[in-house]
C-alpha cells in the first residue's frame, strides 16, 4: 500500500503540473485570440470609414449632377431670354436665372463641404491603414512568440502525460476511481500531505490516532475534514 500511496502522490504532482501547463496554454491561446480580435476591430473601423467615404462620394456626385443641371438651365434660360419680346416674360425668365444662380451657389458650397469631408476621411483611412500595417507586424511577432511557447507547453504536457500513463498502470482501479472523484470535488487536489499532525489540504488538525496510522501506510486514509487522501512523505516519516 505504501507504494500505491507514493504513486498516488506522484500522480497528483503530475496532474497538477499538467493542470498548470493547460492553464498557461489556455491563457496564451486567449492572448492570441485577443490579438486577432484587435486586428479585426481595426479592419472593421477602416471598412466603416470606407463606407462613409463611399457615401460622401455618392453625395458629391449627386450634388455635381444637380449643379450641372442648374448650369444647363441657366444657359437655356439665357438663350431663351434673347428671344423674349415682352417685359413680363423677360422678368419671369430673369427670376428663373437668379433662382438657378442662387441654387448653384448653395450647391457649390455643399460640394465644397463634401470635398473637405472626403479629404478628411481619406486622411483618416490612410492613418488607420498605416496603424493597421504596424499592428499587423506587431501581432505577427507576438503570435509567433505565443506559438513557440504553446509548442513548448505541448511538449511538456505530452511528457507529463506519458509519465501519468505509466504511473496509473501501477494503481488499482478502485483507488483511481476514488482519486478521480476527489479531484473533481476538490478543485483538482485529491492527495495531500499530513505533517506535524495537520492536513496540509485544509490546515485542520488530525486526530492523533488517525495521524499515527499514517506512519504505517497500510491503508488509504482520508482527512475527516476535507476528505482528501492523506500521505506521509519520506522526510516526514523520518
Amino acid at each position: 500500500m505504501r507504494n500505491n500511496l507514493n504513486a498516488l502522490y506522484e500522480l497528483q504532482e503530475i496532474d497538477l503540473r499538467i493542470d498548470g501547463l493547460d492553464g498557461e496554454k489556455a491563457q496564451l491561446l486567449a492572448e492570441a485570440a485577443a490579438l486577432e480580435a484587435k486586428l479585426a476591430e481595426a479592419r472593421e473601423r477602416i471598412a466603416a470609414r470606407r463606407e462613409e467615404l463611399a457615401t460622401l462620394e455618392a453625395d458629391k456626385e449627386a450634388l455635381e449632377a444637380s449643379l450641372a443641371g442648374e448650369q444647363e438651365n441657366i444657359v437655356r434660360s439665357e438663350s431663351h431670354q434673347k428671344e423674349i419680346k415682352t417685359q413680363k416674360e423677360y422678368q419671369a425668365v430673369s427670376k428663373e436665372i437668379a433662382t438657378a444662380k442662387k441654387q448653384i451657389t448653395e450647391l457649390e458650397e455643399q460640394i465644397l463641404q463634401k470635398v473637405n469631408a472626403i479629404a478628411e476621411v481619406n486622411a483618416d483611412i490612410a492613418k488607420k491603414e498605416s496603424d493597421l500595417g504596424e499592428l499587423e507586424g506587431n501581432v505577427t511577432t507576438q503570435k509567433d512568440e505565443v506559438q513557440h511557447r504553446v509548442e513548448a507547453l505541448d511538449s511538456g504536457i505530452a511528457a507529463d502525460a506519458a509519465k501519468r500513463e505509466d504511473t496509473v498502470k501501477g494503481l488499482p482501479a478502485s483507488i483511481m476511481k476514488r482519486y478521480i472523484r476527489l479531484r473533481d470535488q476538490r478543485r483538482g487536489v485529491a492527495v495531500v500531505e499530513a505533517r506535524e499532525g495537520n492536513c496540509l489540504g485544509c490546515n485542520m488538525h488530525l486526530p492523533p490516532q488517525l495521524y499515527n496510522m499514517l506512519f504505517r501506510a497500510d491503508d488509504v486514509i482520508t482527512c475527516p475534514h476535507c476528505q482528501r487522501i492523506l500521505v506521509m512523505r519520506p522526510a516526514n516519516e523520518q
